[in-house]
C-alpha cells in the first residue's frame, strides 16, 4: 500500500475534487446532486444556481420549482430539488444555517448519506475520510487492495490499510485513478503507474510504461 500511494502522490501531489463549490453549503448541495450524475453535468447545472443561491436561506427563498429549473439537466432532478430545499430548511432550523462538521449530523440532512458526508468532511473541513463511490468500490475489489461487497466494508478496510501519511488525499487519488485510468469497461493499464503492483485479472499489460500526468 505504501508504494501504491507513494506513486499516486508523485503523479498528483495535491489531488482535488472536481465538483465546483464556493463554501460548505454549496459543496453539500453539489455532492448530493452528483448521485447517478457526472461531476461535469452537475457543474454545468450549479454554475448558475450557486450565483443566486449560495446559502441555505437563499436556496429556501428560491423555492423547489425554481431549483428544478436550474438542475433539470441532472438525473432525478425532481427528487433532488425537493431534497435541496428540505436540507436547506433543516440547516436553518436545526443548525443555524451552518453546515455541521459532524458525520452523524450531516447524514440527518435530506439527500445526504455517508458518502456525501465523508466528502464534505474531507473537502470542507479537512478530515481524513474515505468516500466510497462506484470507482473506489470497483477498483478496491479489482486491484485487491480492499475486497468487499459494500461501500461501508470497503471504507473500513481502506481506512485501516492506507498509511496515515497518505490518508487525507487517498479517496481523491482512488476516485481519479478509477475515473481516468482504471475504468470500468476497459482499464487503461498501459497508462497506469501501479500496473506492476495491481492484482487485477483483466489487466491489459503487466508493467507501467511511464508515470503519466493525468488531469487533476
Amino acid at each position: 500500500m505504501v508504494e501504491i500511494f507513494s506513486r499516486f502522490k508523485q503523479q498528483r501531489p495535491e489531488p482535488k475534487g472536481e465538483l465546483d463549490h464556493v463554501n460548505p453549503f454549496t459543496l453539500v448541495v453539489a455532492v448530493a446532486l452528483s448521485a447517478q450524475a457526472t461531476d461535469v453535468g452537475v457543474n454545468k447545472a450549479t454554475k448558475a444556481l450557486f450565483k443566486v443561491a449560495d446559502t441555505p436561506k437563499k436556496m429556501l427563498a428560491l423555492g423547489e420549482e425554481k431549483v428544478r429549473d436550474y438542475i433539470k439537466t441532472i438525473g432525478l432532478y425532481k427528487t433532488k430539488a425537493k431534497n435541496v430545499i428540505a436540507l436547506s430548511r433543516k440547516l436553518i432550523e436545526d443548525f443555524d444555517g451552518i453546515v455541521p462538521e459532524d458525520r452523524e449530523a450531516l447524514v440527518t440532512l435530506p439527500g445526504v448519506g455517508r458518502k456525501t458526508a465523508n466528502v464534505v468532511l474531507s473537502m470542507a473541513f479537512g478530515h481524513s475520510t474515505m468516500a466510497v463511490d462506484t470507482h473506489i468500490l470497483r477498483i478496491g475489489n479489482r486491484m485487491g487492495i480492499a475486497p468487499g461487497k459494500t461501500p461501508d466494508e470497503i471504507e473500513d478496510i481502506l481506512m485501516r490499510r492506507i498509511p496515515e501519511e497518505y490518508l487525507f488525499h487517498a479517496h481523491h487519488w482512488l476516485i481519479l485513478h478509477g475515473r481516468y485510468t482504471c475504468k470500468a469497461r476497459k482499464p487503461e493499464c498501459e497508462a497506469c503507474i501501479i500496473a506492476d503492483l495491481c492484482k487485477a485479472k483483466e489487466k491489459t499489460c503487466s508493467v507501467p510504461t511511464a508515470i503519466v500526468q493525468l488531469p487533476d
